[in-house]
């Protein structure tokens, strides 16, 4: 029988914590416990930077009592921590001191954003088919579902089960449709929230870009979280992205926060790619009607004032959600639709700008 989150919590309170003197679950250092039906166990340690060392032996610790307990299958822990002041500079003869920039992925050759303004657009549904019809192409494509709080790239690439590590050091990525694939989505479960803060939601955010075994790719989408947040100011600092495409609905209130998305991009110095106008016609499956549900054209205008492509005009179809929430996105399911070649005409032009 798998033990439960109580008799986790029992186990880890009877570790201290060498800076705070009580347990580590009351100093608070224990965050986003998850104990799931098959016994695996998985926690954050949120830590002082400046007493890494003395946490890795309160981790190694935890480890240990949590693997030779009852009811317990593995145990993955993850020490993150966070600074509000930068580290003095090394003033070390030979050892200038250099600003730390935007650094490459190794083996991926191109990083590109899937941004929106707001929630709700279809960003990961893009994201999503986008990324099978670009390997249907031949290219070599990854997907980092980085929308934390609302991973669906499992669901939607029809991918479960539990990223391996040969190493506690390094992820194994999980690969459907062509398309090799890391969210916090699969280490979770699907209905548990992910309440983290600013520096953990950094934390993870680098790990799953410079800690998976990515291996070789041509491109590497990122499916960020609505909004302009932490975790879209942390890839475009710590990564060099090729550039971003935005993803929008026609009517005036996303398009207002889609404008807002774009300035950060341009105040991070990422290339706005393109735009896409998602939702943009429905087409009655009875009568053959066509109505914008919620305007046309603002999508096209916002990317003409920037001098950016207009890259599709994605129509609202019952059968592209049906396609995701099945699993097999519908460049997989129905290659040759009208809404598939839609989607195949947008990966025709990143491969045609050089960054896919």
């Amino acid at each position: 029988m798998a033990a439960t989150r109580d008799q986790v919590l029992e186990l880890l309170k009877t570790i201290a914590d060498p800076v705070a003197g009580s347990d580590i679950v009351a100093s608070g250092v224990v965050r986003a416990l998850a104990v799931d039906e098959d016994g695996a166990v998985r926690f954050v340690m949120e830590i002082p930077p400046s007493q890494a060392q003395a946490y890795q032996a309160v981790k190694d610790q935890a480890e240990a009592l949590l693997a030779s307990a009852d009811g317990v299958a593995k145990v993955a822990i993850v020490m993150t921590g966070h600074s509000e002041k930068a580290p003095p500079p090394d003033l070390k003869l030979g050892h200038p001191a250099q600003p730390k920039g935007p650094e490459t992925i190794p083996g991926v050759n191109h990083i590109i954003a899937i941004a929106s303004g707001k929630g709700g657009v279809g960003k990961s549904t893009v994201s999503a088919n986008l990324a099978c019809a670009l390997a249907a192409q031949g290219r070599r494509v990854g997907l980092l579902d980085a929308d934390v709080y609302g991973p669906s790239q499992p669901r939607m690439l029809g991918i479960s089960g539990r990223p391996a590590s040969p190493d506690g050091k390094t992820i194994l990525p999980m690969r459907n449709h062509g398309v090799t694939m890391m969210s916090i989505g699969l280490m979770t479960n699907e209905d548990q929230a992910v309440v983290w803060r600013g520096p953990m939601l950094m934390g993870a955010l680098q790990q799953m870009m410079m800690q998976v075994q990515w291996g070789a790719l041509d491109v590497l989408l990122v499916d960020l979280p609505p909004g302009t947040g932490d975790v879209q100011m942390t890839l475009s600092q710590k990564a060099k992205v090729d550039g971003a495409i935005i993803v929008s609905t026609p009517q005036d209130v996303a398009l207002l926060d889609a404008r807002k998305g774009i300035d950060m991009f341009q105040q991070l110095k990422v290339p706005i790619l393109g735009m896409i106008e998602n939702m943009s016609t429905h087409i009655c499956s009875n009568c053959g009607h066509e109505e914008h549900m919620f305007g046309h054209g603002g999508v096209a205008k916002e990317a003409a004032k920037l001098g950016v492509p207009l890259l599709a005009e994605i129509p609202l179809d019952l059968q592209i959600r049906l396609a995701a929430d099945g699993g097999a996105p519908i460049t997989v399911s129905q290659p040759d639709s009208k809404q598939a070649r839609a989607f195949a005409d947008v990966a025709n032009a990143l491969v045609a700008m050089g960054v896919a």
